[in-house]
């Protein structure tokens, strides 16, 4: 099994769409010899979703289970996620370039946050993102509560 991507950790953009992987991410990537990082938009919230190579060989192959023309809900899944996907090379200091595309559909300005979230990894615009990480405890908190503990 892979190392999870954890933490929570800010970073900037500049001004030619460029962010720095954080050192710990890298470290997953590299052990699943991804080349560089994928990332896609998020197709449920106003953020980026980076993973390496483990996690889009795992959904490659339970969508190839499925029927490539005769399905709309793996047509959905496919167009969702393969279709939005870009392998970005990494540079030697771990900056990538961020499509301009990408960066319009999370909001991205100067600060950004890279959210650790086990297989994968978000990236927001710091400012959006802090909303959404106390609901995010905030539910968490409600799970313990409600589970009796």
């Amino acid at each position: 099994m892979a190392l999870p991507f954890i933490s929570t950790m800010t970073g900037t953009l500049d001004a030619k769409g460029r962010v720095c992987i954080p050192a710990a991410f890298r470290d997953v990537l590299t052990s699943q010899s991804t080349a560089g990082v994928y990332v896609c938009p998020s197709f449920a919230e106003s953020a980026l979703e980076g993973f390496g190579d483990e996690v889009l060989q795992e959904f490659h192959q339970r969508q190839a289970a499925e029927d490539p023309f005769f399905s709309q809900v793996n047509d959905d899944k496919v167009f969702a996620v393969l279709s939005m996907t870009q392998l970005l090379p990494r540079d030697e200091n771990g900056r990538v370039r961020l499509p301009d595309e990408m960066i319009a559909h999370a909001g991205l300005k100067e600060r950004v946050t890279f959210v650790g979230m086990g297989r994968k990894f978000q990236i927001w615009d710091s400012e959006r993102f802090a909303p959404v990480q106390a609901e995010r405890l905030k539910r968490a908190l409600a799970q313990r509560t409600g589970a009796g503990a």
